[in-house]
Formats: C-alpha cells, structure tokens, sequence
C-alpha cells in the first residue's frame, strides 16, 4: 500500500518541482497509507454517532415536528398517534436542517453548546442572550422565537419581554411537541406564529440587510464560529511558521511548518506566478488567503462533531462575499487593454464590436457567479449525499421498527459514507485550488499588459 500511494504520489510532486529524494518522504507516505483506513473509519463512526438525535433532537428540528406542520391540527390524540406511527420516515428535513446554519452545537441527545444571539431591534435596540435560553424552541426570549435554527420577532404586540414558555400547537404530542405553527399561502410563502396563553402571534421573517425588517440579527451561528476558527488557526499556523523560519535560518521545516510549505510554495509556483505574470507578488496574499481560508473551512466541515460540523462553504452567502471580493480586485485592477477589450475590441469589425459589448459586460457578472455557484454546489452536495447515506439506517430500520433493517443500513452508511469522507477529502483541497486558480487566472487577465506591433498582428 505505501508503494502504490508513493507511485500515485511522485509524479504529482515532479510535477510540482518537488520529487522525494530520501527514505523521510517515503516513510511518512508508508505511515500516512497505513493510518489512512483508520482515519476514513474513525469519520465514519462518528458520523453516524452523531446523528443519535434522529427522531428525538429538539422539537422544533424534527422531520415528524415538521410533518405535523405541514398537516396542520388532528382531531384527537388517538387519531394523531396513528398517523405518527404510520408516515414513512422523510430524510429531507433532516438532512435540510443539519446543512443548514444553526445557533448552537448539537454534541449528543439533548446537550447542545449554545451561541450568543445578538439582535438589535430598531424600538428596543440591542438585545443579548444564549441560544439555550429558548429551551430547543419551547420558550420565548425577549420577545423572539425560534424556529428550525433560525430567530423570529413575535409580533402583533407581544406582551412580555421575559423568557416563557409557549404552548405547544394542536396536534402536537409528546417529545415532538411543535411550538410554531407554519400555514403556506397561495403565493408559497410560510407564514409562521405561536401560541402564548391562548393567543396566537405572528412571528416575523428572519432579517435580511435589504428587506427591510424591523430587526437585524448579529448572532454567532456555527458557520460565523467555524470561520472565526479557522482564521484563528490559520493566524497562529502561519506566525508560528514565521517564528520558526526566524529562529531556524537554513534548517529543514518540522511541525506544521512542514506541511504548510509544500502547499503554499506549490499555490505559488505553480498557480500565482504563472496565472498573473509579473505583478503576482501584489496578489499573493490575497489568493493564499482564499486558498487557506477555504480549505481549512472545508476540512472543519469534515469533522462531525463540535469544533466541526459548520458548512461553511455550503451556505451562499459565503461564496457570494468571497465572489465579490474577486470581481472588485479584477475590475479594480484592469487595466486599459483590459478595459479596451471589453468595450471596444481592437482589430475586430465595428458591428461585431457592438455585438460583442454586451457579451462582455454580462461576462463580467458571469464570471464571479460561476465561482460561487461551483464552490457552493460542490461543498452542499457532498454534505448532502453523506447525510442522506446516514438516513438509510432510518430508511432500511423504518424509523425503529426494524432492528435487522437498520443494522444492514448502518453496514451499507458504513461502506458508503467511509468512500464519501474520502471523495470530500479531495473535494475540500480541490474546490480551494480551484477557487484561487480561476480568481488568479481573471486578475492575470485584467493586469496583463499587452505589446502589440505590426508582425505580431
């Protein structure tokens, strides 16, 4: 097994400039091949022990919490009970609500590890407060809700600002007891509210920056604790490797140091220089900032447990930040053969020019688009694939009936989801490389100087 990764990993190294060249080289590949299946089947483990809280998470998480939702009150609680045990189990809100971004870590059972929630309330101003405070969505929290990870302002005059306990809605029962009640309109909005001492509240949607909310909600989410990690440990990473080469002139890295330097030195031999030419030094730590910063986010999305789980990549909002971060420094930075290309195409027919200024402006757009929607796609799929691997335990076991159909389902997410860690191990790096090559090859197009003469047209 060492010999068949050292052969797959040689030539990647050549390719780099960088060929093994000592027995070091060879018995770290030997070691890391021998811990390789170790590794797959510890994330494996873990990533099935981390989904315990299937069918009996927090009530306002659940699949059968939202089914009940989606039926709205039942006549009795006889009647509710048959339909609980006869609906199929559905994977889909589950896997929905673990990708998505939530307030707190869910680390096993009941016991989560709650965020601070910071909302500012354009009549009450800022209002700070734990996650756990909502008691997995039973209580109300100066004046707020929540509702499947997500904070709502209760409306229609709520009277108390202290921390209560709602009532659960009709129908609901038992540890699936559902605190928010959601109607969809004829229009496909989810029109949301609760009950407090036998009136109904509206809640009002999450705010949004430009939807013009009457509220604004500055919460630490996993996805903003997972970023603020990962920058932490790259901040300490990188300095750490800055004291090292200070205080060890000439000598061979070790620690960390020695596997940071390969990776930057290949982003910056292989990628930076020849993607933008000579001005690559005024880019470098721009592109390395994006290619670490992605990478370390994806492998902390790996890990299925707290300081892990964050899908960090996986949430749009990300990718379009770091997206825009790309199209301002390339236009920014264009110059005016850049520009001249764009408007008015040198050596090209004059009606073909005007044909082709619209294509390029759209271009423009497209260009930051197609990177955000490929490092969001690619990260959500694999996150969801995994995911919906867990559930054929549930699917096989029919939510619990069948012990002997479980077990084949926990054998067969096993297998499975051991080959997925390992496509998503590749998936992390590749989506990160990609992501900087691209933003390096569109910021080498629009510094690139052009020399034009006579024999070269």
């Amino acid at each position: 097994d060492a010999l068949l990764i050292r052969r797959l990993f040689v030539p990647l190294q050549r390719f780099s400039g960088k060929v093994p060249s000592d027995e070091r080289n060879y018995l770290q590949m030997k070691g890391f091949s021998r811990a390789l299946p170790l590794i797959l089947a510890l994330f494996s483990a873990t990533g099935l022990l981390a989904q315990d809280s299937i069918g009996t998470s927090a009530p306002d998480t659940t699949p059968i919490a939202t089914a009940i939702h989606a039926e709205g009150a039942h006549d009795g609680a006889a009647h509710d009970s048959a339909a609980h045990e006869s609906k199929p189990f559905d994977p889909a809100p589950l896997v929905m609500g673990h990708i998505g971004d939530a307030h707190e870590f869910h680390i096993w059972g009941h016991i989560s590890l709650p965020l601070p929630c910071i909302v500012y309330d354009k009549a009450e101003g800022l209002s700070f407060f734990l996650s756990s405070d909502f008691h997995h969505g039973e209580h109300a929290v100066h004046g707020f809700a929540t509702y499947h990870g997500v904070l709502h302002k209760i409306i229609d005059n709520f009277p108390t600002k202290e921390s209560v306990a709602l009532e659960p809605q009709p129908g609901s029962h038992g540890d699936h007891a559902s605190f928010v009640h959601v109607v969809t309109d004829e229009k496909g909005n989810d029109n949301k509210s609760i009950i407090y001492q036998g009136k109904t509240y509206r809640l009002e949607p999450a705010s949004k920056i430009f939807a013009g909310t009457s509220w604004y909600d500055f919460s630490m989410t996993k996805n903003v604790f997972t970023m603020l990690l990962a920058s932490l440990l790259l901040l300490l990473a990188f300095f750490g490797m800055k004291r090292y080469y200070a205080a060890n002139p000439g000598k061979a890295p070790r620690g960390i140091t020695n596997l940071l330097e390969p990776l930057f030195e290949f982003m910056r031999d292989e990628v930076v220089k020849p993607s933008i030419g000579p001005n690559w030094e005024r880019y470098m730590g721009l592109l390395m900032t994006f290619f670490f910063f992605i990478l370390t986010c994806n492998l902390l999305g790996l890990i299925p447990f707290f300081p892990g789980s964050g899908n960090v990549m996986g949430n749009i909002s990300v990718t379009i930040v770091l997206a825009v971060i790309t199209f301002l420094v390339v236009n920014l930075s264009g110059n005016k053969h850049y520009w001249a290309h764009i408007f008015w195409m040198p050596n090209v027919p004059t009606p073909i020019k005007i044909l082709f200024i619209p294509i390029e402006l759209a271009g423009l757009i497209i260009k930051p688009f197609t990177l955000l929607i490929r490092l969001f796609a690619n990260i959500t799929a694999g996150h969801t694939i995994i995911l919906t691997l867990v559930c054929l335990i549930f699917i096989f076991g029919n939510a619990g009936e069948s012990v002997t159909g479980a077990s084949v389902g926990a054998v067969m997410a096993f297998v499975f989801v051991s080959f997925m860690n390992l496509l998503e191990l590749l998936v992390a790096f590749l989506q990160a490389f990609i992501f900087t090559l691209l933003s390096a090859l569109y910021i080498g197009s629009a510094v690139e100087e052009h020399h034009h003469d006579e024999a070269h047209h």
